[in-house]
């Protein structure tokens, strides 16, 4: 399937970009570091940012190769689909006998470098037009931002990668060597925290958010505290949390459930508690399509292009260990775990009063669960037209950094510093929404009280696995933890795992420049 996608608000920008994908097939190699330098014409720093926002559609941010990397490496996700598609990723990600030239770690390295090459285009811009006018600022604020998230998502990847912060025409002035994960944290910091000083709080105009999705000083904060979250760095996620929180822009949604809501009414896209939401949206009978594979790749797949259950390609599913694990009586459970022959619970916990197929590889569903997360609107199926197979579900947002992560890391942060009071109080804000704002006497996903730091730590650990299931954030948890080894051991994981191998395409361009990760 092709498709021109475009990022729109409104009006439809003159940028096509072409991402080819059938099921697990192989996208397009870009050169790594350098082919992308010339993609943007637009002429102004507007455009120029609307284009670093079409950037997180590609494959190494919102489809399989983001998939990989950032899910099924952990114990509660796995590739899914069938057992022939993408056989390679079985291997690589999910029994950790990593690639070096791959289509799938070669397009995340590629893709990451994309955004990056497009945010020094855009600083070197501004810089050159002096502009400092308010606007032109937020556009810089926003190079800066989507540079610091390509850094952070490449260093946590890789550790050392070559700091390419400088926009270059000549191919050769792009070959660098790795620099140290200090240095590239370094970058980070320094970018957020002028992305934090240039975005706005909100982009409200006579209370009507005019740009659904558009990055905010929020953002920028709540990434930051990432970062520093990563390190350790315990007082400077509390101080970043609490800005975000104090803010008033963010809250959390009453109910859980509202929050994958994505169909023609659905309050969960671009809600109050999304800070940082990748946009996709595809209007009747498949006009206007802006859409993403983000939720066609997650989709349940069921042999043959035309059965009423073929709904994607049915990749990122649940594991038997997250299945059984996970107490039947919290809510999220429900709303986050499709069961093959099951019916799928009705609105209470994501669904719409249908009945799944049974698991039967070939005649029926070819996984026993699906991640309800992407689960998609019947409505929404019949009103784009996309009801079978690679086009269903384009419309569905990436929820990249939601409300709950700053509660959550304000919360660990405090334990970590000795506050219990702070860490239980957060703690029980996400324990409180997910019983269904039960109140503290609840006996479902009961109160946790501070007890002492090490009970409290895990209580936080299983906290976040159980909130941002199949999002993509528990295997770096695992990893920053020192619990990777212990978790994912079994499955082939040794401490080397911790960081992927840089491709090897790469290493070839630069000519032996940028040299492999030592372990690899």
């Amino acid at each position: 399937m092709k498709k021109n996608k475009f990022l729109i608000w409104g009006l439809i920008l003159a940028l096509p970009i072409i991402i080819s994908a059938v099921g697990c097939k192989k996208f397009l190699d870009r050169k790594p570091l350098t082919a992308t330098l010339d993609d943007l014409n637009q002429g102004t720093l507007e455009a120029q940012s609307f284009g670093l926002y079409n950037t997180l559609t590609y494959a190494g941010f919102s489809t399989l190769p983001w998939i990989d990397f950032q899910s099924i490496r952990d114990d509660d996700a796995q590739k899914g689909s069938s057992t022939t598609d993408g056989a390679e990723v079985n291997t690589e990600f999910e029994t950790f006998q990593y690639s070096k030239d791959d289509w799938a770690p070669n397009t995340y390295w590629n893709d990451h470098y994309t955004m990056i090459n497009q945010a020094n285009k855009e600083i070197f811009f501004a810089d050159s037009l002096k502009a400092t006018d308010p606007a032109s600022l937020r556009n810089v604020g926003e190079a800066r931002f989507f540079r610091a998230y390509a850094f952070f998502e490449l260093v946590k990847t890789y550790g050392e990668v070559p700091l390419i912060n400088f926009y270059f025409t000549k191919a050769t002035d792009g070959i660098k060597p790795k620099s140290p994960v200090a240095d590239i944290y370094a970058q980070i910091d320094k970018d957020l925290a002028l992305a934090a000083q240039y975005l706005p709080s909100n982009w409200s105009v006579a209370g009507t958010n005019i740009y659904p999705g558009r990055l905010t000083r929020g953002t920028a904060n709540a990434l930051w505290a990432q970062s520093h979250l990563y390190k350790g760095n315990w007082s400077n996620v509390v101080a970043l949390c609490n800005q975000v929180k104090v803010s008033g822009e963010y809250s959390l949604l009453p109910n859980f459930v509202d929050i994958w809501k994505d169909g023609l009414n659905g309050i969960g896209k671009n809600s109050k508690e999304s800070i940082f939401e990748m946009q996709a949206t595809v209007g009747a009978n498949g006009t206007n399509d802006h859409g993403s594979n983000w939720g066609t790749s997650q989709n349940i797949r069921q042999g043959g292009a035309t059965n009423e259950w073929n709904l994607g390609w049915g990749w990122n599913v649940p594991t038997q260990k997250l299945v059984t694990s996970w107490d039947n009586t919290d809510p999220r459970k429900a709303s986050t775990i499709l069961f093959s022959g099951q019916s799928d619970g009705g609105p209470a916990v994501g669904g719409y009063g249908a009945t799944l197929p049974p698991y039967s590889p070939g005649t029926g569903l070819d996984q026993p669960y699906w991640n309800k997360k992407v689960y998609s609107d019947p409505q929404m199926r019949q009103f784009t037209g996309q009801i079978f197979g690679n086009g269903g579900a384009a419309w569905i947002n990436h929820r990249i950094i939601r409300f709950a992560d700053v509660i959550l890391m304000l919360a660990e942060a405090s334990n970590e510093l000795g506050d219990g009071a702070t860490a239980e109080a957060n703690l029980e804000l996400i324990r409180n929404r997910a019983s269904g704002n039960l109140g503290a006497a609840r006996t479902i996903v009961p109160k946790i009280a501070f007890v002492n730091q090490a009970q409290m730590r895990t209580a936080i650990k299983n906290e976040r696995r159980w909130e941002f299931a199949m999002e993509g954030i528990r295997f770096y948890d695992l990893v920053r933890w020192g619990d990777a080894l212990a978790e994912l051991g079994s499955l082939g994981y040794t401490n080397r795992c911790r960081y992927y191998p840089i491709p090897q395409k790469a290493i070839d361009l630069s000519g032996g420049v940028l040299t492999q990760n030592p372990e690899w």
